[in-house]
């Protein structure tokens, strides 16, 4: 894996913290907290989805 530099984990009370990072070409990462070893993967159709509802302020919820 790459070697990647992870923000401080996003924690919702009660639910698993999300950790954000980017390896030194630029490509980014999310990963639960403390298995930064296997960050999730999707299809970039998945991604791209995820992406547009955020700004559309369908997860503002995960901001908090």
């Amino acid at each position: 894996m790459p070697d990647v530099e992870w923000e401080e984990p996003y924690c919702a009370e009660g639910n698993n913290c999300y950790r954000i990072g980017m390896d030194g070409d630029g490509n980014s990462y999310i990963a639960v907290a403390g298995q930064e070893d296997r960050p999730l993967t999707d299809s970039r159709a998945a991604l791209q989805a995820l992406i547009r509802d955020i700004k559309a302020g369908k997860a503002d919820h995960l901001l908090d």
